[in-house]
C-alpha cells in the first residue's frame, strides 16, 4: 500500500499566505485519517489571531479565512478561524476543531499551540459523542443516495465512528482509522482503505456490499452509543478559564 508524503514546505507556504499571525496550522481530513489517495487534496486547518485594531475599531477583521487553490499539481484547501472564534467552537461537543489542535501533522506550530494541545483534554466531554453520531449520520446519508456508493464516505463513516467509540472509552482522541482500526479491529478495514489508498478518490463498492455495511453501521452506532452511557468523561468541559487566559495572552492583554 502505497502511504503518500506531506509535502510540509508547499503546505507552509499555503498557510504563511494569510494576512493574520498563525497560532498553529495542521493538516485533517485524508491525510491524517490514514486513507489519503494519489489524488486526494490536502485540507489545511488553523487558527489565526486578529490584532486589537481590527477587533475594536469601525473596521472589523475577518474571523474566517477560506482559500482554495492549486498549486504544484496539488489541490488546497485552508480554512483558518480567529482566536476567540475557535476556543469557542473548542467549548461545544466539537470534535472536529479539538482534532485540528492534536493532529501531528503540524505546518505551522507556536508556544501558544503547545498550551492549546495541553488545555485539550479539559474540553472533552462526554457530550462529544454526539458530534459523532450525527457526523455518522450524514455520512451514511450521503452514501446511500450514491449511485454506485463510493469507498470514500464508508471510511469517513467508519471512522468517526470508531473515534467515537475510543474517545467515551478511553478519553483520548484518535483520528486515524489504521490506529483504531488496530485498537477495534473491524476484518474488512484494511481492503478498503488500500482500495482507496491505492486507487482515486471515487472508488466504489456494489449494493451488496452496501448491505452489509448497513449493518455495520447500525450495530457501530448503537456501540458508541452504549459507550457514552458508561463514560467517565465529564458533562462539562474544564477548559474555559484556561482559554480564556490565553485567549488575553495572544491578544496581548494581560
Amino acid at each position: 500500500m502505497i502511504e503518500y508524503p506531506v509535502p510540509l514546505e508547499l503546505l507552509r507556504s499555503v498557510a504563511a499566505s494569510q494576512p493574520y499571525p498563525l497560532v498553529f496550522a495542521t493538516v485533517s481530513g485524508a491525510h491524517l485519517y490514514g486513507f489519503a489517495s494519489a489524488d486526494s487534496d490536502f485540507d489545511l486547518r488553523g487558527v489565526h489571531y486578529l490584532p486589537l485594531r481590527l477587533l475594536v475599531g469601525l473596521v472589523s477583521g475577518e474571523e474566517t479565512i477560506e482559500v482554495s487553490r492549486i498549486q504544484d499539481g496539488l489541490e488546497l484547501d485552508l480554512v483558518t478561524h480567529d482566536a476567540a472564534k475557535f476556543f469557542r467552537l473548542l467549548l461545544r461537543p466539537n470534535g472536529y476543531v479539538l482534532e485540528q489542535v492534536l493532529s501531528p501533522l503540524i505546518v505551522y506550530r507556536t508556544p501558544w499551540h503547545d498550551r492549546l494541545m495541553e488545555i485539550a483534554p479539559a474540553c472533552l466531554t462526554k457530550h462529544h459523542a454526539h458530534h459523532y453520531l450525527g457526523f455518522a449520520r450524514n455520512q451514511w446519508t450521503l452514501l446511500s443516495k450514491e449511485s454506485p456508493p463510493r469507498i470514500k464516505p464508508l471510511l469517513y463513516l467508519y471512522r468517526v465512528l470508531l473515534t467515537g467509540i475510543h474517545l467515551m472509552k478511553s478519553g483520548e482522541l484518535e483520528a486515524n482509522l489504521r490506529t483504531l482500526n488496530a485498537l477495534y479491529p473491524l476484518p474488512y478495514l484494511p481492503e478498503l482503505i488500500a482500495r482507496k489508498v491505492d486507487g482515486s478518490e471515487h472508488e466504489t463498492l456494489t449494493m451488496a456490499d452496501l448491505d452489509f455495511h448497513q449493518r455495520e453501521y447500525q450495530r457501530l452506532m448503537a456501540e458508541l452509543e452504549s459507550a457514552q452511557g458508561e463514560s467517565t468523561l465529564p458533562d462539562e468541559p474544564e477548559a474555559h478559564d484556561a482559554l480564556h487566559a490565553l485567549l488575553l495572552e495572544i491578544r496581548g492583554v494581560y
